[in-house]
């Protein structure tokens, strides 16, 4: 008896689908509807961003800081009035995602491939996003709360790449997924590992990190294609490519 195995396709969201973090943008929201207090932009993350927009910062330091903001304000608000807020944050972003992916998720789509969202946006904001996608499942960093739906300020993470790895391998036995012939979407090294793991590898856009790590590996310079998408065109490249 032959056993058919499924083709997947396993995508990170922030800068490999959106163009906008999914975390930002439902911090800017959190800030309007005065959940968030604007001062706490403005006092500790206003100028980071300043310097990473100006380009002298750098983008980790940036969200670094909003992300611990962004949690510590999350606690104790309601989750379920967090539902409202989060669907109006994820409805502004799923446009404003690159070409590439966009037309990526459709041929994923139009021969009936698995498409798995892995990311490590919090998990109310991913499922949103999966929704609108009409995506297999997907995973995401999880938000705990308390019996009484109050988020508590603790989460299980699911942006490094060791916890993307186990639940793809989760995933991969789920559905009997055919590994060499299944493909993986990333920016940042947190998807390093499901570059590593998957025959068809695109990083869209690739933060230094991430390009210096597949640089130092011979099989993933090979294989990892490299998308630069600017205006309103696609580069394709390979990581021998020189950079500055």
């Amino acid at each position: 008896m032959i056993i058919i195995k499924n083709i997947a396709a396993f995508f990170d969201i922030d800068g490999t689908i959106a163009r906008e973090s999914l975390m930002i943008e439902h911090f800017k929201r959190l800030i309007k509807y005065e959940i968030i207090d604007e001062r706490i932009w403005l006092e500790y993350v206003k100028k980071l961003y300043t310097d990473y927009a100006n380009r002298y910062g750098q983008y980790d330091a940036y969200i670094e800081a909003l992300a611990s903001k962004y949690l510590t304000e999350l606690k104790g608000f309601d989750v379920e009035y967090n539902k409202f807020i989060a669907k109006q944050s994820v409805d502004k972003v799923c446009e404003m995602v690159y070409i590439f992916s966009r037309n990526e998720l459709e041929f994923h789509k139009k021969n009936n491939h698995l498409i798995f969202f892995v990311s490590g946006s919090p998990d109310f904001l991913v499922k949103e996003m999966a929704k609108k996608y009409d995506v297999t499942e997907f995973r995401a960093t999880k938000y705990l709360y308390d019996k009484d739906k109050k988020f508590t300020g603790e989460i299980c993470p699911m942006w490094d790449s060791k916890s993307k790895l186990k639940v793809c391998m989760e995933l991969i036995e789920k559905y009997n997924i055919d590994i060499e012939n299944s493909f993986a979407y990333g920016d940042t090294t947190g998807d390093l590992s499901m570059l590593k793991l998957f025959g068809n590898a695109y990083t869209i856009n690739p933060a230094k990190r991430l390009l210096d790590k597949i640089r130092e590996d011979d099989n993933l310079k090979e294989k990892v294609n490299i998308i630069v998408e600017r205006k309103d065109i696609i580069y394709k490249l390979k990581a021998n490519v020189e950079t500055i």
